[in-house]
This record gives C-alpha cells, structure tokens and sequence, in this order.
C-alpha cells in the first residue's frame, strides 16, 4: 500500500507539470490501496500565498482528484528547529555567509543545482553578527553513516552520493525562510509517513541528500518514483517563474479537467508539451 503526496508551494499558480506529478501521485496510491496527500509547503517567506492553496485544491478536484490534507509546513518550523538542532549538536552544521556570486566566483565544480559550494566558512569561519545560513558538513556526515542506498521505482537501486551537491544549505539566512528544502521535505514525509515519494526527474540528484539526512535523524526509508518532466515547446521545463499556463485559467476557461487528466495519463499532451525523462543508470 502506497502513501504518496503532493506538495506545492504556494508562490505562483499550477501549470500542466504540476497536474501531471499529481496525477502520478494519486494514481499510483489509489492502484495499491493506498492515501494520496496533499501538503501545502507554505515557508517561502513573503512569496507563499495564501489564497493559493484555495485555488490548488480547487484545481485538483477540478481534474478529479481526492486527497486527504496533512498539516501544511508553517505548522511544523518548531520541528525543523528540532531537527537542525539535533544536527548541530552532532558537530555537522556550520555557519556560512557567503552570497551566490561569492560561490560561483570560488567554485571548481558544478553539481545538479550549480556550483558547487568550496567549503569557504568551513575553513575560514565568518565572524560579526551579520545573519549567517548553516551548512551541513557532508564529508562528515557520510563518514558517520558509512554507504547508503536508496531504491527509485524506474531506476532501480541508488548508491546515495550526498557529495555531488557539495554542502547544502539546510537552515537559510532569511528568518522569514527557516529551513531549506531539503531539511524541509525530509521531515515532512517522514512525519506524514509517505512511503512512496513522487516528484520530477529534476529532483533525482536530491534524493542523495535526503537520504543521509534521513540516516542522520533516525526517520524512515521510504521509496521514491522519479517521473519523466513536461516540457515546453523550447525543450524547458513548465515552470511558474516562465509564466506557464495556469491549471485555474483552464478551470475558468471552461475546460474539462478529468478529460485534460485523461489525456496526461495517456500520454497525449497538448500542443507544444513534450513528455522527457531524465536517464539515470542504477548501481
């Protein structure tokens, strides 16, 4: 039995990617027996918004989706607190603050998510009092958890790599932000006890690092499906920030949604989308 979710956040409306991963979602717990979630991940600072989250949940009845809701995350920052505590009492968090353009000027790498973070706080640590984000020391995590892997549904199993992403942010600068996504949703699924979790093919090099958060503090392993992405007529990925269509324009328009979820089940997406998947070769 499948407990999967789908969790937006509310800084922009839904496009036709998001009503696809949802889709996948639903589908593959309702196929098991299972609950599918749905989770507002509402810590995005000024951005969230929340008249929103009305209209995504609109928009998912609309394409003739059911769901159970679980708390949304600006319930839960006492958790992440928690959390990032337990990290830091451990010895793996370190204070950092270093601009964008300071990382990618001392960069010597790339990874999934750009540049490569060089460890500059780590060796040099700032001081003063001026806000500061904290890092996870991962060469010291993954030499406290040994190898670990991890099991996708389409590409099998996964030796985690937590050191292709280098030292990510896990709490952010910005108070208004408090914990990074990848402390955020690692968190989450584990307390909505998602045993399957469903997300893009963008997110895959992701999985490497929640997978050693999750050894870390002790959470359950579940499994993951990376789903092949939406892409516009350029070969990009649908995002709000490109000003993809809206699901609530096509809601108003008068457009049939269980018909539009019908046709990304079967694959025949409308003009100009094209469906890609993003290869990854298991161990």
């Amino acid at each position: 039995m499948n407990v999967t979710r789908f969790a937006p956040s509310p800084n922009g409306p839904l496009h036709l990617g998001h009503a696809y991963s949802a889709i996948v979602a639903h589908d593959l717990a309702r196929q098991s027996g299972g609950r599918f979630l749905l989770r507002i991940e509402d810590i995005d600072g000024a951005r969230s918004r929340v008249e929103l989250a009305d209209e995504f949940r609109e928009d998912l009845a609309w394409l003739g989706l059911e769901w159970d809701e679980v708390p949304a995350q600006s319930s839960r920052v006492d958790e992440y607190e928690v959390a990032a505590a337990t990290l830091a009492a451990m010895g793996l968090l370190y204070p950092c603050k270093c601009t964008r353009a300071e990382i990618a000027a001392a960069s010597k790498a790339m990874g999934p998510d750009g540049p490569v973070y060089p460890g500059t706080c780590l060796i040099d640590p700032p001081k003063g009092e001026e806000p500061v984000a904290w890092r996870l020391d991962v060469a010291a995590a993954m030499a406290r958890t040994g190898m670990l892997t991890w099991h996708d549904e389409l590409a099998g199993e996964q030796v985690a790599r937590s050191d292709l992403s280098g030292d990510v942010v896990l709490v952010r600068k910005d108070a208004d932000t408090p914990a990074s996504y990848h402390l955020a949703v690692t968190l989450d699924d584990a307390a909505d006890g998602v045993t399957l979790v469903t997300r893009g093919a963008d997110l895959f090099a992701a999985t490497h690092v929640h997978r050693l958060l999750q050894e870390l503090l002790g959470l359950p392993v579940p499994r993951w499906h990376h789903h092949a992405l939406l892409l516009d007529s350029d070969g990009k990925k649908l995002a709000k920030r490109r000003g993809s269509p809206s699901l609530a324009g096509r809601r108003r328009a008068g457009e049939d949604g269980k018909a539009l979820a019908d046709q990304l089940r079967a694959g025949e997406l409308p003009t100009g989308i094209t469906l890609s998947a993003y290869l990854h070769d298991p161990v």
